[in-house]
């Protein structure tokens, strides 16, 4: 056995991509049979000489071409090129390490016939569920990102005075002792077409112009921290570009089956506990590895993390 494990290891030495020829009779070879590139019938004939220690004698002048044609006619001259081109008696099993191998491939096959019956398999309705999940999905996702040129521009301005840099560190620090689950409040998502009641039909949701929306500084506590606002020149585009991809999400949600169904009260529930987290997935279709960037069609919505922060 551990001769023939060692055969086996012989056609990795070589090349994949060559042809397999029988080097006794030029046939096409199967593979390495008892240390030599044979065909199958080469490979029985040399077994049954070497079982029944034939002694073979050449009719002729004792130096036949052994063709796949002719192989048959001289067996002294075919089991001679059988030796000649490396086959070895030694690596012939023996009846009972032949059985011992049957019973290893069938007990091996057996095996793996199980782990297959135990893998979980997609029932006909969940297959269905999904293939609407994807096509709802193909619907609220534009990988062009055409409506990208709607939103206020983005202006990319470099942070170098401390008023900037006291303004992000006053906003980084704001914005981490928020509770995530004010930012969609019910009053939020009332803003948006077809909310709370998400009557509207997916197709129908279109990206607005958020350019009317103005921030009063009347009242505003936040003033009290002279705040330099004209720093975040990310701000508007980011503020338009979030309003959109909450606006597909929602068209998304009301392509699942069953959601519409829900109370309008749960529908927001979840919406509101999930948007985010639906737009951070959505939103790895368009990001790069390489340089840690989300491109979104041209280089003008080519956004990075600093682009956030700023």
């Amino acid at each position: 056995l551990e001769a023939v494990a060692a055969s086996t290891s012989l056609p990795d030495e070589l090349d994949r991509n060559a042809p397999r020829v029988c080097g006794v009779c030029g046939d096409r070879a199967t593979g390495f049979h008892f240390n030599a590139m044979t065909c199958e019938g080469c490979k029985g004939f040399f077994r049954r000489s070497m079982k029944r220690k034939a002694m073979f004698t050449c009719p002729f002048n004792g130096d036949c071409k052994i063709t796949k044609d002719n192989r048959r006619h001289c067996q002294a001259c075919r089991l001679r090129r059988c030796v000649d081109i490396g086959m070895m008696k030694e690596f012939i099993l023996t009846d009972e390490e032949v059985q011992r191998k049957r019973e290893m491939i069938l007990k091996r096959k057996e095996e793996e016939a199980l782990k297959e019956s135990l893998k979980p398999k997609l029932s006909e309705e969940q297959q269905k569920v999904i293939d609407i999940l994807i096509e709802a999905h193909r619907k609220t996702y534009d990988p062009t990102y055409a409506d990208f040129t709607k939103f206020r521009p983005p202006v990319r301005n470099k942070p170098g005075s401390r008023a900037a840099a006291r303004s992000s560190s006053i906003l980084t620090q704001d914005l981490s002792s928020e509770d995530s689950s004010d930012l969609f409040g019910s009053d939020a998502f009332s803003t948006f077409p077809g909310t709370p009641t998400l009557s509207l039909s997916p197709e129908s949701v279109e990206p607005p112009m958020f350019s009317n929306l103005v921030l009063s500084e009347e009242n505003d506590e936040s003033s009290s921290m002279n705040i330099d606002f004209s720093h975040l020149s990310m701000l508007p585009h980011l503020a338009d570009l979030v309003s959109y991809s909450i606006q597909k999400v929602i068209g998304f949600a009301k392509m699942i089956p069953g959601f519409r169904d829900l109370a309008a009260e749960d529908q927001i529930a979840l919406l509101k506990s999930s948007a985010i987290e639906v737009i951070m997935l959505r939103s790895n279709q368009s990001f790069t590895l390489e340089d840690m960037t989300w491109t979104c069609g041209s280089s003008d919505f080519k956004y990075r993390i600093s682009d956030v922060t700023q």
